[in-house]
């Protein structure tokens, strides 16, 4: 069954604590054909940015997590309770002022982990701004 952007917007309403929704994350698209992938937007806010005007790396973590479970849903063709297991994220530049492109690919995806490549980017740029690696249990 094929994950629509409608359907990866409803989880993303659906499944989430209030404040990951106050992150005002958007699923720009999700892909079931080549690698199980989801692409979110996490907007600029001030209200996000650290000391110094860069995105915090908090904001950062949440939304490559988030855009994980959308990934999930995607290969699975919905929404199955799942949690993290283990997430790790080096940032490399500063984002400031500008959207991010959060881009969740899965890189194995069995019956009871999940493994995924998450690459943050600034908009309008290819330069990697964080990478992060995720693995999740499937609970159902």
């Amino acid at each position: 069954m094929t994950l629509t952007l409608t359907a990866a917007e409803q989880v993303l309403a659906d499944n989430f604590a209030p404040w990951v929704l106050d992150l005002g994350l958007t699923v720009e698209s999700v892909d079931t054909v080549d690698g199980h992938e989801a692409v979110l937007r996490l907007p600029w806010s001030d209200r996000l940015a650290r000391e110094g005007g860069g995105l915090s790396g908090q904001a950062l973590m949440a939304a490559a997590d988030t855009a994980t479970v959308i990934a999930v849903a995607a290969a699975r063709g919905g929404f199955v309770p799942m949690t993290t297991v283990q997430q790790s994220i080096s940032f490399q530049r500063a984002v400031i002022g500008t959207d991010v492109l959060v881009r969740a690919r899965l890189t194995k995806a069995g019956k009871r982990m999940a493994f995924a490549d998450i690459t943050m980017t600034a908009e309008g740029t290819e330069e990697t701004a964080a990478h992060a690696t995720a693995v999740y249990a499937l609970l159902g």
